[in-house]
């Protein structure tokens, strides 16, 4: 399992449109993943999950990736979500 910290950075937190943004993206794997913020976790592809953690601009969210692919998908996912949040 790889694990990595990103602060969020858009205004508005994760909203459905990145959410569903990363969902598709994560998709392209065959990796599990698990996005973290306080004692909340959920799977990376369930949009009201993700949606409902409640992640603010500032707030810094963990991310775990697990499976096969596990080291090209936690980098190509870390660069995507640089790029959304």
């Amino acid at each position: 399992m790889i694990q990595f910290k990103y602060k969020i950075k858009d205004p508005a937190g994760i909203h459905p449109r990145p959410a569903g943004l990363l969902i598709n993206e994560s998709r392209k794997y065959s990796s599990q993943f698990t996005v973290s913020l306080g004692d909340k976790s959920c799977d990376m592809q369930k949009l009201l999950a993700l949606v409902g953690l409640g992640a603010q601009c500032g707030d810094v969210i963990s991310v775990a990736v697990s499976g096969e692919d596990e080291k090209v998908a936690s980098e190509e996912i870390k660069k995507y979500i640089k790029e959304l949040l």
